[in-house]
């Protein structure tokens, strides 16, 4: 199949799970409750939200640029700052896409692609660390509340299934085979040693962690993006009235939750998050869907909207950038003649 082909076929496939999420999350849905509930929404806590939203990116960009740093000594975080937007920007179009967006978007010939993609890695494990930080955290202050659910929505479906355990074991043999086998051929095959180099790339990318001096900022930064991700939950719970008295645990649950919808290969989260949250706070704390659904859509809609806007703005001012630095190229090199 041609790759063209298959990539619009990807991308229409996640489109049709995102509208048959956003389907089961808007089922039922009383929408002149919503609406009520949307014109009673406090805008004082939006406005905060948007600043929790704007410094979690801009902790993302500090933090990635700590990593990009051993790599390519001179980059800048202007240009770190453009390529995070609008790889958010991609993300929301096209699952996935925004990572290797933004990894092209800073290459230079001392930061090779495999090897910025390697620091996109390294920053995707320490964020898996954090949602699993917050989920403890969560479930040891509050587990009188949140225990009952999570062993019955989240731990009981894992573990019932033990098949699925055996197949997970099975791949990791498999892909652990294979790149033994791949290793193997690196000196016989082109293609082994084009897999290989790549392999090696992402390796070194991975490892600029250990490269950096200071690690005390990078550490400063993650705890701070997921702060900001915490207080953003908890924002939204207080610009709904009937969710205004829940606590700061509350949003550390929810956020906690929300993150796993991320994992859903659908545009920008559209209906996963929807439908996951809407079941999450109908469950836990007895609201009615309307008011569930209503938080799910100010929280993602809200930033989505936040992240096209700087995502457009980052575009289209490094398309600038680079139009001047080409046309000041090429007064250098007239004169020079």
């Amino acid at each position: 199949m041609p790759k063209k082909l298959w990539k619009v076929l990807k991308y229409l496939l996640s489109v049709l799970l995102a509208a048959l999420l956003v389907y089961f999350a808007c089922k039922g849905i009383d929408w002149k409750q919503f609406l009520d509930g949307l014109k009673a929404t406090r805008w004082f806590w939006m406005a905060m939200f948007f600043a929790a939203t704007y410094m979690a990116i801009v902790f993302r960009a500090q933090r990635w640029k700590q990593l990009l740093k051993p790599l390519d000594p001179n980059i800048k975080y202007g240009k770190v700052w453009d390529a995070t937007n609008v790889g958010n920007l991609c993300s929301i179009a096209i699952p996935a896409s925004g990572d290797f967006v933004r990894c092209g978007m800073v290459t230079t010939a001392t930061a090779s692609y495999e090897k910025v993609f390697g620091t996109i890695v390294m920053e995707r494990t320490w964020d898996v660390v954090a949602i699993l930080l917050m989920f403890a955290a969560a479930l040891l202050m509050g587990w009188s509340h949140f225990g009952g659910f999570f062993v019955d929505n989240v731990w009981h479906p894992l573990t019932s299934k033990a098949t699925i355990l055996w197949i997970l074991l099975a791949l990791a043999l498999i892909a652990f085979g294979t790149l033994k086998l791949i290793y193997y051929f690196k000196d016989k095959s082109k293609l082994a040693g084009k897999i290989v180099k790549t392999i090696n790339g992402l390796v070194q990318g991975f490892k600029s962690f250990g490269s950096i001096h200071n690690k005390v900022p990078f550490l400063l930064y993650t705890v701070g993006i997921w702060t900001m991700y915490m207080l953003m939950s908890y924002f939204v719970l207080k610009a709904i009235p009937e969710l205004s008295h829940l606590s700061l645990q509350d949003g550390l649950f929810i956020c906690a939750l929300g993150n796993i919808a991320s994992v859903v290969p659908v545009p920008g989260g559209i209906g996963a998050y929807h439908y996951l949250l809407k079941v999450s706070l109908t469950t836990l704390y007895g609201v009615s869907e309307e008011i569930g659904l209503l938080y799910a859509t100010l929280n993602h809609e809200s930033r989505a909207v936040m992240l096209v806007i700087l995502g457009a703005w980052s575009y289209i001012m490094r398309v600038m950038i680079m139009k001047n630095h080409s046309a000041a190229e090429n007064r250098a090199a007239k004169q020079k003649k």
